[in-house]
């Protein structure tokens, strides 16, 4: 078994074994892949985004394969935050994997009761906030395009918690810099990005979208040269770390988005047609640092040259 020394960082304060992370929504919450892949070989796990109550999420179909990525739209179906302490935190306590628990809602108050029933539960390293969602109590304007609204959510749950708040941003925005930096000043401890891209496929013959609810967020390969042009511009705008993702499936993925300016990334989509694909690309990170004589995966974060 390879050595990951080389690979051994810390985000937020928080020791990694590696800086690989299964992203949210795709990798469930986290134990159900315990049989699959050694949850210990990955640096930590997002676990899929909680909310106060569960949700049973939007009409099938939920998902749609494109040539060079995938479109869903599952509508952050889970089972509530309270289920998740009861039933997915404690076999986790077994593993030495870091437990990230993303965090949503449609009004402030959500987040901020989600993070209450968290903070008494043991075992969890940091939250991330999932912030593309529309604030129904300010007429459905994103939480992720407005600076103000963005600060004003940030800063409420500041106050909340001493753990790390890590602040998931959108690329579907018209500069990411302001709103990184918004979530930066208000108290955000490091940013992770990008959410999918949203998106429209059609059926030509139906005339109908191929997803049941219309619009959908698309990932995947397709999205990662996006996604290395906003970590780069968010790395650059802000000094937390950056967390990257989007479209990484192999090590030398990984490596582009630490050169681009990420201090960690998340392994999302790829996850679908292989389950240990954070296992396997954090091995394949070590193999990329030996063979380009990279003594610490530290050395390549921002290295981006023009």
């Amino acid at each position: 078994m390879a050595s990951f020394s080389r690979l051994a960082t810390e985000l937020c304060g928080i020791p990694l074994e590696n800086p690989i992370l299964a992203a949210s929504g795709t990798f469930a919450y986290g134990i159900e892949f315990a049989t699959i892949v050694d949850l210990n070989r990955i640096g930590g796990i997002v676990v899929k985004g909680l909310s106060r109550e569960p949700i049973a999420g939007n009409r099938p179909p939920r998902l749609w394969e494109t040539a060079s990525g995938m479109m869903n739209s599952i509508g952050l179906q889970n089972i509530g935050v309270h289920e998740f302490i009861r039933e997915k935190l404690p076999p986790l306590a077994r593993y030495r994997t870091k437990i990230f628990a993303n965090v949503f809602g449609y009004a402030p108050e959500d987040y901020a009761e989600v993070i209450r029933a968290l903070e008494d539960a043991p075992g969890i390293a940091a939250y991330e906030l999932n912030v593309s969602c529309p604030n129904t109590k300010h007429g459905g304007i994103f939480f992720s395009a407005d600076p103000v609204l963005l600060a004003t959510l940030v800063g409420d749950l500041r106050k909340l918690t001493r753990r790390p708040l890590i602040v998931k941003l959108s690329p579907n925005v018209a500069k990411i810099e302001p709103i990184a930096r918004a979530a930066e000043e208000a108290g955000a401890d490091a940013l992770s990005l990008v959410n999918t891209v949203i998106s429209l496929a059609i059926d030509a013959r139906s005339r109908r979208p191929r997803i049941g609810a219309g619009f959908a967020g698309l990932s995947g390969p397709a999205i990662k040269p996006i996604a290395l042009r906003l970590v780069h511009e968010a790395a650059k705008a802000v000094k937390i770390p950056v967390i990257g993702l989007g479209g990484i499936a192999s090590g030398e993925d990984a490596a582009e988005f630490l050169i681009a300016g990420a201090s960690a990334v998340e392994v999302g989509t790829a996850t679908f047609w292989d389950p240990q694909a954070p296992a396997r690309i954090a091995a394949e990170l070590e193999q990329f640092c030996a063979e380009e004589k990279i003594a610490h995966v530290r050395d390549l974060v921002g290295t981006l040259q023009f």
